[in-house]
């Protein structure tokens, strides 16, 4: 009997293969002979190279598959500015989209100054060094400019008046070793802690008031402000539930005044006495839907240049957005 070899054997795995061969042979055992095992042996060089995946590669190739880049599109929110010089970037994370006005601006790095403490926050929150039920700093009784920072002050109000000598303490506490290993897990810009005491910021000597945060040597962009946000509020994040419940309280906008819940942390630098850095970045829920952004603003000698400014765009711009007219 002559045994044809069909070419849909080549298409098959080699370990089904060699099944059905095993029980063919054991029900026509004349088909030993030289017309089927050339096939086989042809099996062997051509399954070798063939197409045809395991489950576990087909698997790990869809895995890749899903693992796509997101998509970068430059906008024109100049109007938002009012000339000042500055940049915004929303991240739609269901679409992998980016929004990014003034591009270049958007992927330069600054110093966070108080954006950053967000990130003292998640580190302390997550480690135990801060408990939010007990959480009172006593003042020094030293005088400070913002009048709001001049008392005892607990996480919540700390957070909310942006105090610095509130989170000048938390970060000490938190040490050198254990900040370092936290920003490294957030991929946190150029992740340099070196200048601790923040000696490098001529705009202040008072160690209660200065920091690697504040126009010192950590540095960050606009770009990578939205993606340490979607690693901390992402699907994705390694944070407890109960540290991003704690920080979603305290970022919470309460003024906003719609349906969109809108969470985020204005920071300001200055460099002798001008303002240079100023910072509004978080996150933001519609009906499900979740954005991440962060408007900074710098340098503008002929316009006012302030956090609060960066706050207000960012707000109108993530309204607009889940509007529809800033898409």
């Amino acid at each position: 009997m002559s045994i044809q070899v069909s070419p849909l054997i080549f298409r098959l795995p080699s370990r089904t293969f060699f099944v059905l061969s095993g029980v063919y042979l054991f029900f026509f055992p004349s088909a030993i002979n030289l017309h089927f095992f050339p096939g086989v042996f042809l099996h062997f060089i051509i399954g070798a190279n063939s197409t045809t995946k395991e489950p576990e590669e087909k698997e790990a190739e869809e895995e890749e598959t899903e693992k796509k880049e997101p998509e970068i599109k430059e906008a024109d929110w100049s109007g938002y500015f009012d000339g000042i010089n500055g940049a915004a970037v929303l991240y739609d994370a269901v679409s992998m989209e980016y929004q990014v006005f003034n591009r270049e601006l958007a992927e330069t790095r600054r110093s966070p100054c108080s954006t950053f403490k967000i990130i003292s926050s998640l580190i302390a929150l997550e480690n135990g060094i801060m408990d939010p039920e007990d959480s009172i700093r006593s003042w020094s009784g030293e005088i400070f400019w913002n009048e709001d920072w001049n008392r005892d002050l607990d996480f919540d109000k700390a957070f909310k008046a942006s105090c610095v000598w509130y989170f000048r303490e938390v970060t000490d506490e938190v040490g050198p070793e254990m900040m370092q290993e936290g920003i490294d897990q957030l991929l946190y810009g150029n992740r340099d802690i070196s200048d601790w005491e923040g000696r490098e910021n001529t705009n202040n000597n008072n160690r209660a008031l200065t920091g690697f945060w504040i126009e010192s040597s950590l540095l960050i962009s606009p770009k990578e402000q939205t993606e340490v946000m979607g690693r901390i509020f992402g699907k994705d994040s390694v944070y407890s539930e109960k540290t991003q419940d704690e920080l979603k309280k305290v970022m919470l906008v309460e003024e906003s005044g719609s349906d969109i819940s809108i969470y985020g942390k204005t920071g300001m630098g200055k460099t002798e006495g001008v303002v240079v850095d100023a910072w509004y970045t978080g996150f933001a829920q519609k009906e499900g839907e979740t954005i991440y952004f962060c408007v900074y603003l710098g340098r503008t000698d002929d316009k006012k240049v302030s956090s609060a400014g960066a706050k207000e765009i960012a707000i109108r711009l993530v309204e607009d957005y889940f509007n529809g007219l800033s898409r």
